[in-house]
């Protein structure tokens, strides 16, 4: 079997790199190809919006299938898996006729496929990386921007030299280099744990206890109920993440209708990206200081506030340099979004839940990621004004980042309170992190894929600064 640490693991952590950039890093292009997908196929902007909000949100939302898929045959499998599935669906679309049938190639397949090869990829670093762990997933998510960079670029030259259906069969090729990452990724050991009881046929009973397991395994409800700081958390998220991605939509074809080139109009998004790979590891760095312990929750709202009064740059004029330095000042705020989201997670729920809680997590982002595009185009199509973009997307980012950061300042005056009065809690295992968790669940051990990614496992150790108990019958939120 293969060393742990060294040898071919940086093969592997190679291969992660290049994976990263393939998948999370496709959606990014899409914008390139808006103008002339709705000029082909006579479409609105909120039905040709409806292509790029599948991809991205199935490929979010589909972290608990691809856990199972892990979980059953092994993260090799998936990582080819999902490239077989990626470059079908892109060599698929280059022959639809119609906008419903992009829907399911290059959305629905191909967004699917992306979310296997991605998540089972990153989860492979947790096999073959025990020490070095930490520089290894920041490592590989450098793949993300390089692929922000790279591929609105590839994009823009395909498409004026050869037209969206060839460029999208090409694409389909480079896709199934996720195949070849896959099999570099030789098995290091397969994860233990014990598989959820099968009921016998004809048991009713025993089929409704397998499927409430499995719920409660990858999709923890009884979390969301019960702990407030991770129940304001995923909904501030949520609600944030139907504003965040707009601008990657409608940036390139805002600024073709503004009369910049095509050609500029491409770099804007390369711009974002490769600000993003330098940017990135400082913030991380930056949020694992000792200084912010216990305060990465307000890091994050500030970003997401950055985020939102950014877009009025694009409101005031469509200049290229103008445009230009909103690309400057968004990816900065990306860059802290990017790099706290799953640190602040981690912050406020149980390790030994945390899967089931990401898993949650994720589906309900992918709801939002999946409507907000085509109901702000259906905005545009009414309006025909692409300002309306930006004002949505600042209100939502704008409303969501102060949602969070209220909110938590809530939780911890109540505990400030709390402690000073010297009142007991009722139940502090509802709304803060426990070493001992009084209820451990069993998990898969295959480690998260976008936990991995995202966190740094250098700062580990959650926090029980606002997680204490608050009188909800007093607040907006309950």
């Amino acid at each position: 079997l293969p060393q742990r640490d060294r040898g071919w693991a940086w093969m592997v952590l190679l291969a992660a790199v290049l994976l990263q950039g393939l998948t999370l890093g496709f959606p990014s292009c899409i914008g390139v190809f808006f103008t002339d997908l709705q000029h082909e196929f006579q479409a609105s902007n909120s039905e040709t919006s409806w292509f790029p909000s599948i991809m991205v949100a199935v490929l979010h939302g589909g972290g608990p299938l691809c856990s199972i898929l892990v979980k059953r045959f092994g993260y090799r499998f998936a990582v080819m898996l999902g490239g077989l599935l990626s470059s079908v669906g892109m060599v698929s679309s280059s022959f639809c006729k119609s906008l419903g049938q992009l829907y399911i190639t290059a959305g629905l397949i191909t967004g699917l496929g992306s979310c296997f090869s991605f998540q089972a990829g990153v989860t492979a670093l947790g096999h073959y990386f025990v020490r070095w762990q930490a520089l290894a997933n920041a490592m590989a998510s450098t793949g993300v921007s390089l692929g922000f960079t790279l591929w609105p670029l590839l994009s823009q030259y395909m498409l004026d030299e050869m037209g969206w259906r060839n460029t999208f069969l090409i694409f389909g090729g480079i896709l199934l280099n996720c195949c070849v990452c896959g099999a570099i990724m030789r098995p290091v050991q397969l994860a233990s744990g014990s598989l959820v009881q099968l009921p016998r046929p004809g048991d009713d009973s025993g089929r409704r206890t397998a499927c409430f397991q499995m719920l409660q395994k990858y999709l923890a409800f009884d979390i969301f109920c019960q702990n407030k700081g991770y129940q304001i958390y995923t909904i501030g998220v949520t609600w944030m993440m139907m504003g965040f991605v707009l601008p990657h939509v409608y940036l390139v074809p805002y600024a073709i209708q503004n009369g910049v080139e095509e050609r500029k109009a491409a770099l804007l998004i390369s711009i974002i990206g490769f600000i993003n790979i330098f940017i990135r590891p400082l913030t991380g760095l930056l949020s694992g200081h000792r200084i912010f312990t216990g305060r990465r929750i307000y890091l994050f709202s500030l970003a997401v506030l950055l985020c939102g009064l950014s877009n009025f740059i694009c409101i005031i004029s469509a200049e290229f340099s103008v445009l230009i330095v909103y690309c400057v000042i968004l990816s900065i705020a990306m860059s802290g979004i990017g790099a706290l989201t799953f640190q602040v997670l981690m912050d406020v729920v149980e390790m030994d839940r945390f899967s089931s809680a990401l898993g949650l997590f994720t589906v309900l982002e992918s709801i939002t990621l999946l409507i907000g595009p085509p109901l702000t185009g259906l905005l545009v199509d009414i309006t025909n004004d692409f300002h309306y973009v930006f004002y949505t997307s600042s209100f939502l980012l704008i409303s969501a980042a102060l949602f969070m950061g209220l909110s938590f300042c809530a939780l911890e005056k109540k505990r400030n309170l709390k402690e000073t009065t010297k009142v007991p809690l009722d139940n502090p295992s509802r709304y803060q992190y426990n070493d001992t968790p009084t209820e451990p669940q069993p998990e898969s051990q295959s480690t998260p894929a976008c936990f991995l990614m995202y966190h740094n496992w250098g700062f580990m150790a959650c926090i029980n600064t606002f997680l204490s108990s608050i009188n909800w019958d007093t607040f907006f939120f309950f």
